[in-house]
């Protein structure tokens, strides 16, 4: 049978969730809990989801971030799960940790510090050796100096921003900018066509771009010949749109002066040109909150209402209640489908006060509300068209107005 709203959801977090947005989840809805057997929701951050049996109960993910290649994204889209996520919830967060790389390395802040913890003797053979060690040190200032953006989405905007009001040009790459964002941009940010010229005429690069097949290893060998000598690169994206190889040797080359990065691991440690930090981009209260708050607000209106927005497949769909009866469909995008599902409900008379179906990729998402109430055996016969992934019938029980961020 099909899936139908019930008045209490159940929600499993498998990783701490900060209380400040579970709270937005509506007490009249939600239950939340670390060991809920049977979950329809799933609250994650890191967990490695991968290995886990995820059970026929759940019909939504969220990932309180930005990043979710922690989760099974295909296996979900083909049970006509969304997946949600948090862009620009930590953008902020990410955002001061990319100017502390750039300061780090543009000061040699780091080699600096392990130079001053190295010394000993009294006080005046402190004071001696620490003024003649530290023009070893001397570094550079940022005005004048060129960032190259790699991704301007909404953390490599902000990144831009702040370069800027820093006295540094900025160039910015991004094939995929949307309109939006495009607008949003500052008209100081001076556009790269090629990633190839972006690198050429940059001093630091930072990236701000998804782990998918055309970004993986984006930053390679050949890339890195074309670089700027001493050029500073940052990444705060994923670890595997670097290949780590080919920074190492652009390091020992003399092309790369510093590689700063999010992710650890064992072949970049003990490099003393390489500045690795635990995984700290969203590692902020204050981004810890706001992705919280995101996520429950975007599972409430899910759960009462059927609209998506922000999910890594499926496309956004948000409708107005027409009607206390809606119907949400997740289905192949194939053809005829809205004709299929619209003849059944015509079958018995039913009336559609108002329909949406929109795709993305092999993903679509249709949502239908009626006149009155849906039959059982309706709900059944949508669920056996061809294509069809899910259905949910979406009755209003009480009224639900989810809070914005």
């Amino acid at each position: 049978m099909p899936d139908t709203i019930q008045k209490i959801s159940k929600v499993l977090t498998l990783n701490a969730i900060s209380s400040v947005g579970l709270k937005r989840l509506p007490a009249n809805l939600f239950q939340v809990g670390d060991s809920i057997t049977d979950p329809d929701v799933i609250l994650v951050r890191s967990h490695n989801m991968h290995d886990m049996e995820i059970p026929e109960s759940v019909i939504a993910i969220g990932r309180a971030g930005a990043g979710t290649n922690n989760i099974p994204i295909n296996q979900m889209s083909a049970r006509g799960i969304p997946v949600f996520n948090t862009p620009g919830a930590n953008a902020n967060a990410v955002k001061e940790l990319v100017l502390a790389g750039m300061l780090m390395a543009s000061r040699n802040l780091i080699p600096a510090l392990r130079f001053v913890e190295a010394l000993e003797g009294d006080d005046e053979t402190f004071r001696v050796q620490v003024e003649a060690g530290k023009k070893q040190f001397s570094g550079l200032e940022l005005p004048g100096r060129t960032l190259g953006v790699i991704g301007l989405g909404k953390i490599g905007r902000p990144v831009a921003d702040a370069a800027l009001r820093l006295g540094m040009k900025v160039l910015g790459y991004d094939p995929k900018i949307t309109i939006d964002a495009a607008w949003s941009l500052s008209a100081e940010v001076q556009r790269a066509t090629q990633l190839e010229d972006l690198v050429r005429h940059s001093d630091f690069i930072s990236l701000h771009v998804p782990l998918n097949d055309s970004t993986h290893h984006l930053i390679n060998g050949p890339l890195i010949s074309r670089m700027r000598k001493n050029t500073i690169l940052l990444n705060f994206s994923r670890n595997a749109v670097v290949d780590e190889d080919a920074v190492l040797a652009g390091i020992k080359s003399g092309i790369i002066k510093n590689y700063v990065c999010d992710f650890p691991d064992q072949k970049l440690k003990q490099q003393p040109e390489v500045i690795t930090l635990p995984h700290l981009g969203a590692s902020t209260r204050e981004a810890e909150e706001n992705c919280a708050k995101m996520i429950a607000d975007q599972i409430t209106d899910y759960v009462a209402n059927g609209n998506i927005s922000y999910t890594v497949n499926f496309p956004d769909v948000v409708m107005e209640r027409g009607s206390p009866f809606r119907v949400a469909v997740a289905n192949a995008n194939v053809p005829n489908l809205l004709g299929q599902i619209s003849t059944r409900m015509a079958e018995i008379g039913l009336n559609i006060n108002n329909m949406i179906n929109k795709s993305r990729g092999e993903m679509a998402y249709t949502l239908v509300d009626t006149d009155r109430a849906v039959p059982p055996q309706i709900l059944e016969a949508i669920t056996q068209i061809t294509g069809v992934l899910m259905v949910r019938y979406l009755p209003i029980l009480e009224p639900v107005e989810p809070e914005r961020i």
